[in-house]
C-alpha cells in the first residue's frame, strides 16, 4: 500500500489523494460502505460496483466466527469468497471489546471473547488477529485494539492505549502481514495528551495509515469536534487518516476539514432499512404520510437508478406493504449519496474550493434549519 498526496489546501490538513494497492487503487477522501460479514446488506457485489463504491470494510472477529476461516481459506481469501474484485479494509475486533463488554474479558495477552452465536469461548491475541488478516488476504488490516465508550476515566483511557501500543507491536511481529498493509490504530480516550501519546507511539513503528478509534461511541458530535480540531495538528500530512465509524453528511464534511481522509458507518445502510434517504436538502422518512401521492423522485438532484427510476409515493407503498424491493433501494441510494458527496468533495479540494463547497452544502442540506444541529448531534452512526 502506497500513498500519494494528490493536493492540499494550503495552511491546513485537508488533502486529496491515491491510495495504490495490489487489487487497484483507492482515491481520497473515501467513504467505505460496511459490510461486516462479507456483505454489505440488501446489496451484490455488483451493485457496489455500479454505484461507485471503491472499497468496503469487514470484520475479522465476525468472519472468524461465521464462516469460519476454513471455508474463506477454501476460496482463497474474502475476495473470492464474496465476489469483489476491489480492495477491503478488515476491522480486527477491537469495536467488539466495547460493544461486547458483557462476553469478554481483557488481559495483557489479548481478548477472551465468549461467542454471541453459541457462547463457545475464543482467545483473540493480536497473533492470532494477524493471522486472519492473512486468511482473508485483507488490503488494509487493523490491529487488535481496546475501544473504550464514551465516559471512560483516564486511567482507563492509558490502560487501552498501553495495551493497543503493546499489541501494535506483536501484530508487526507476526509476521502474518505485510507491514505496508498495516494501519495503526490511535486510542486515547477524550483526553487529547493521551491521544497525542497513542499517536507517537503508532508512528514509531511505521504503518502505512493512521486510524482514530474510539470516537463514535456515545459523544455528541459537537464533542468529538473539539477534540479532533485539538488534535488535527499532530495527524500526519503523508499517510492516510481514517476515522472510525462516523458516516452522516455533515461529519463527513466537517472532518474532512479537520484532515481526515477514510471514513466508514453502517448508518447509511441501516437508515436505509429503515426507511430514510438522503437528499440534497436533507434526510427525510418516507414513512411520513406527506409523501404518499409524491410524484418526486427521492432527490431531484440525484442521478441514481432509484432516482432516475421511481417515485417516492411508489416506494413508500412498497416499503409500508413490508416488500423487500424498497430496503435494497433505500440502501443503494443512500451509499450512492454518500460516496458521490465524497467524491464532490475530493474535486472540490482539487479545484481549492472546498470552503465554498462545504458551505455551500449547509445551507442547503436543511431547508428547515434545526434539523441541521440535529443531524450533526445524530449518534446512530
Amino acid at each position: 500500500m502506497i500513498f500519494k498526496v494528490e493536493s492540499r489546501i494550503k495552511g491546513t490538513k485537508i488533502k486529496a489523494g491515491t491510495i495504490y494497492t495490489q487489487r487497484g487503487i483507492v482515491k481520497t477522501p473515501v467513504f467505505m460502505p460496511v459490510g461486516t460479514l462479507g456483505s454489505v446488506k440488501t446489496l451484490a457485489s455488483q451493485d457496489l460496483e455500479n454505484l461507485g463504491a471503491q472499497i468496503i470494510l469487514s470484520n475479522a472477529y465476525h468472519l472468524y466466527l461465521r464462516p469460519g476461516l476454513e471455508v474463506i481459506e477454501k476460496h482463497r481469501g474474502l475476495h473470492a469468497f464474496m465476489n469483489w474484485k476491489k480492495p477491503i479494509l478488515i476491522d480486527s475486533g477491537g469495536f467488539q471489546v466495547m460493544s461486547l463488554n458483557t462476553l469478554r474479558k481483557v488481559n495483557n495477552n489479548g481478548v477472551i471473547f465468549k461467542s454471541h452465536i453459541d457462547g463457545s469461548e475464543h482467545e483473540f491475541t493480536p497473533e492470532l488477529v494477524m493471522k486472519i488478516h492473512s486468511v482473508l488476504h485483507s488490503d488494509f488490516a487493523m490491529p487488535l485494539d481496546v475501544c473504550l465508550p464514551f465516559g471512560a476515566t483516564v486511567e482507563e483511557a492509558e490502560k487501552a492505549v498501553n495495551l493497543t501500543t503493546s499489541w501494535a507491536e506483536k501484530s508487526i511481529t507476526s509476521a502474518y502481514v505485510p507491514l505496508s498493509n498495516i494501519m495503526g490504530i490511535v486510542q486515547g480516550g477524550f483526553y487529547l495528551p493521551l491521544r497525542i501519546k497513542s499517536l507517537e507511539e503508532i508512528k514509531k513503528n511505521g504503518f502505512s495509515g493512521v486510524a482514530l478509534g474510539g470516537f463514535s461511541v456515545g459523544e455528541s458530535k459537537s464533542t468529538m469536534y473539539k477534540l479532533l480540531t485539538e488534535f488535527q495538528e499532530y495527524l500526519p500530512d503523508n499517510k492516510p487518516v481514517y476515522l472510525m465509524g462516523v458516516g452522516s453528511p455533515l461529519a463527513i464534511l466537517k472532518t474532512i476539514s479537520l484532515g481526515i481522509d477514510m471514513f466508514d458507518s453502517v448508518l447509511p445502510t441501516r437508515l436505509g432499512r429503515n426507511g430514510s434517504v438522503y437528499t440534497s436538502k436533507g434526510r427525510i422518512s418516507l414513512k411520513n404520510t406527506i409523501y404518499k401521492d409524491d410524484l418526486q423522485p427521492l432527490d431531484s438532484d440525484c442521478t441514481c437508478t432509484v432516482c432516475l427510476s421511481y417515485t417516492r409515493a411508489y416506494l413508500r407503498h412498497l416499503f409500508l406493504s413490508g416488500e423487500i424491493l424498497p430496503l435494497r433501494l433505500f440502501t443503494y441510494h443512500n451509499l450512492y449519496y454518500i460516496i458521490n458527496l465524497v467524491n464532490k468533495a475530493r474535486q472540490a479540494i482539487i479545484n481549492d474550493s472546498f470552503y465554498n463547497f462545504w458551505e455551500s452544502f449547509r445551507n442547503n442540506y436543511s431547508p428547515r434549519g434545526k434539523e441541521i444541529e440535529q443531524e450533526d448531534n445524530d449518534n446512530a452512526d
